[in-house]
């Protein structure tokens, strides 16, 4: 292949992440709009069939193998890329968009990597950039919440290079297939522990929660969109049908609900119900069926579309007014128009409300689940929707734009920056028009499997959920009122203990490193003052070992003493001695050769 044919998507990623701290200021969104465009457009293009056959040690690396799965989620990551470079467009620092960009490359090159290693290797490239961007933020939170958010994501890596390395030792090969759920490995377990951490399966989830509102506004964008939709493709591409991605797809979507009720900050309520959104795909791969596949397929490119757009508006509405919490909001409707306006067009998305896109590919995994006989599933799947609804849809946007304060005693409100507005409006037209017109999104999926979201009896059935739901909200709203407080997680069982722990290691680890330090010192220091009096402290150290010549201590350290520059023994005497020395061995040396060659 040649021409753009040849050029691996996230290869503009990657290239603009190195050229863009060198460029200037103002060129620097520029580059990155360029960036995405170019690899949205390699994406596009990119034909099936697998090459970029590389050898390496022994190893072969396959860098491209497309099909219409990885289409779907390279399409969809390349132009949210764009439409976040647009979102971020009047950031004109370097270290933020450059790591954007690597995210973005890693995203795509795990989602077109044709072995284990190349996977890998794409994977940590994702880890280390998004890490960047939490600590981007440059807070005291931002840079805590970061090294937790590095910690676990390096554990998780532990744990699916392990099951690589397994994997390939046993015979397996290292081509990215699809693990058979009967008679599964312990490699394809570790692997699939590993896929899990990124998926934010609990109770590996805690990072979303703890990270994503720590970012800054666009950093959290591109946050959203990522990592855990990298892992639900991985799910998907290697191993479908595994039964117990079910029960845990389920838990997801009941328990990112329920802390988003409780959660007072915009975007931790959102990284919750990205952990609950995550679980409709996460069940849906373990269905396993074509229907649900597409189904797990539609909803990860549609929830990269509303997420982004709801990380959107709440960080429009942070930029604004500098508040990140619902307690500290309200009242700011009508001079927010349209970032209310269009972050509710995601709040409808998300909630599954028809004419939205939401709604198509959530009833496609929930009429997976009941064309397999899953009752309970569907029941959760179904409440997991009303919370979705409750959280995301009303309590959100009321208490951040409407409720919660008077105009009067509303927070100032600064300009959004247009290109703010640009990209949000861009994100809601997709989620328009990929609801109203479903047919738009099948060309993305992997089976051409037809299915008809727009039932009547299911549409009827939708819309009494959620007018319910805005009934519960309406009369319990004063209850659900949003309250400043700690929310707790399972995260409180590593940082609480592990603050101690690390505590106790890094002292250890000071200590170890002070002794060594001073160890170094003195020894430095002795070498130095040997090499500017050898033989006197030769003969001091003599006397030292020497009990019997104690008495004339005292004498010989006065002579020490009285000793001057001109008195000590030359160095440069010394060296001529050691390497007279040593030419004499060579010289023996090149005799005894000559000799034994005669």
């Amino acid at each position: 292949m040649t021409g753009i044919e040849s050029l691996h998507p996230a290869l503009p990623f990657l290239a603009g992440g190195l050229l863009l701290p060198l460029l200037p200021r103002r060129l620097r969104p520029w580059l990155f709009m360029a960036a995405a465009g170019l690899a949205l457009y390699a994406a596009w293009t990119m034909p099936e069939g697998a090459w970029g056959l590389l050898r390496i040690a022994g190893l072969e690396l396959v860098l491209v193998k497309a099909d219409a799965l990885s289409r779907g989620f390279a399409v969809a990551f390349a132009f949210i890329a764009l439409a976040g470079g647009l979102y971020a467009f009047h950031v004109k620092t370097a270290l933020q968009p450059a790591a954007a960009l690597f995210y973005a490359g890693g995203s795509l090159g795990v989602v077109y990597a044709g072995d284990l290693y190349t996977l890998m290797f794409f994977w940590e490239i994702m880890a280390v950039a998004s890490t960047v961007l939490v600590w981007a933020a440059r807070t005291r939170e931002s840079r805590k919440a970061g090294w937790r958010y590095v910690l676990v994501h390096l554990f998780g890596g532990g744990l699916l290079f392990a099951g690589i390395l397994m994997h390939a030792a046993g015979g397996g090969g290292t081509a990215v297939a699809a693990f058979a759920p009967a008679g599964a490995t312990a490699a394809a377990w570790l692997i699939l522990a590993g896929v899990a951490v990124n998926a934010a399966v609990p109770p590996l989830h805690a990072w979303v929660a703890d990270a994503y509102p720590r970012a800054t506004p666009a950093g959290s964008v591109f946050l959203s969109a990522f990592t855990t939709k990298v892992a639900v493709y991985v799910l998907l591409r290697v191993f479908p049908g595994w039964e117990i991605l079910i029960g845990l797809g389920v838990m997801m979507a009941v328990y990112g609900v329920v802390y988003a009720m409780l959660a007072d900050d915009m975007r931790g309520i959102l990284s919750y119900h990205i952990i609950s959104q995550v679980g409709y795909m996460v069940a849906g791969a373990g269905i396993g069926t074509a229907l649900a596949v597409n189904g797990a397929a539609a909803h990860a490119i549609n929830n990269i579309l509303y997420k982004t757009l709801l990380f959107m508006g709440a960080g429009a509405l942070i930029e604004a007014t500098g508040k990140r919490k619902l307690s500290e909001l309200g009242g700011l409707a009508r001079a927010m128009p349209w970032t209310v306006g269009l972050y509710l067009i995601g709040g409808l998305s998300i909630s599954g409300m028809p004419l939205f896109n939401g709604f198509v590919s959530k009833t496609m995994v929930v009429a997976a689940a009941a064309k397999a006989h899953i009752d309970a599933a569907v029941l959760l799947l179904l409440l997991a929707s009303v919370g979705t609804f409750l959280s995301v849809g009303l309590k959100l946007p009321y208490f951040a734009w409407f409720g919660g304060k008077s105009a009067n005693d509303a927070p100032q409100v600064s300009p959004v920056p247009r290109n703010m507005t640009a990209a949000m409006a861009v994100a809601a037209s997709l989620c328009v028009a990929f609801g109203v017109a479903p047919s738009l999104l099948r060309g993305f999926l992997p089976a051409q499997e037809a299915f008809n979201a727009y039932v009547p009896v299911h549409i009827i059935e939708v819309l009494e959920i959620l007018v319910f739901s805005f009934a519960v909200f309406w009369l319990l709203k004063s209850s659900l009122k949003p309250k400043a407080a700690v929310l707790l997680d399972v995260d409180w069982f590593y940082r609480r203990p592990g603050a101690a722990a690390g505590r106790r290691v890094v002292g250890i680890v000071g200590r170890f490193f002070d002794a060594t330090d001073r160890l170094a010192e003195s020894a430095v220091a002795a070498a130095v003052r040997f090499s500017r009096n050898p033989a006197a402290l030769l003969e001091g150290l003599a006397f030292r070992l020497d009990s019997a010549e104690a008495a004339r201590r005292g004498k010989i350290a006065g002579r020490l003493v009285a000793r001057g520059p001109e008195d000590q023994p030359s160095t440069r005497t010394l060296l001529l001695w050691v390497l007279g020395v040593f030419i004499l061995i060579a010289i023996l040396a090149l005799l005894k050769g000559s000799m034994s060659g005669t």
